[in-house]
């Protein structure tokens, strides 16, 4: 799966629609679904799903399933990670980044208000294990860069179990990290 910067604008602008990562976020935690299956997850109907998803696949976030027989072609997500920035981009790729990152947060957001929300309705041992922390420390950029990158190489340790399901133990659920750094602006 490539996982390399995107600086397409044309690839950015496919990334700018909240239900693309609905799709997106489909395929990773679900796997390969056709558009009828995704269609009844996501409680859209079958052709926007079929319309959304073609467009995934002309800029290679999505591919049909290979080999597959019959009419109805399951999706599989072909990017297991989509990672930008608009930093030395042109007028359109920056604005095409923004518009891009704009969708993500959208769909993060409602991700993680619908889990608060559904979070009493978990089991105790869920309940206690999700939600959002919120902390503040005082660091330089590449101890900010460290924190990043170990963070990043602990969940990578559990990679494996997207392409291997036999891998995944007993009450392993899909499960969603959203890791954001912000800097509070400077005041001279």
């Amino acid at each position: 799966m490539a996982d390399d910067l995107i600086r397409d604008p044309k690839m950015l602008r496919a990334l700018a629609h909240p239900f693309r990562w609905k799709l997106i976020n489909l395929l990773l935690a679900e796997g390969p679904r056709t558009a009828t299956q995704c269609s009844a997850a996501l409680g859209e109907s079958v052709a926007s799903c079929s319309y959304h998803l073609k467009m995934l696949a002309k800029y290679g976030f999505v591919g049909e399933v290979p080999d597959v027989k019959g009419r109805q072609k399951p999706w599989r997500l072909l990017r297991k990670s989509q990672t930008w920035s608009s930093a030395d981009l042109d007028d359109e790729g920056a604005s095409a980044a923004e518009a891009a990152s704009d969708a993500f947060l959208e769909q993060e957001f409602a991700a993680v208000r619908a889990q608060s929300r559904r979070n009493p309705l978990e089991a105790e041992d869920w309940r206690d294990a999700l939600g959002v922390r919120g902390r503040m420390e005082f660091l330089t950029v590449r101890e900010v860069e460290q924190i990043t990158a170990e963070v990043m190489a602990v969940i990578e340790r559990y990679s494996d179990r997207h392409d291997h399901p036999e891998e995944r133990p007993e009450g392993a659920r899909p499960v969603r990290f959203f890791l954001a750094t912000t800097a509070s602006p400077r005041r001279d």
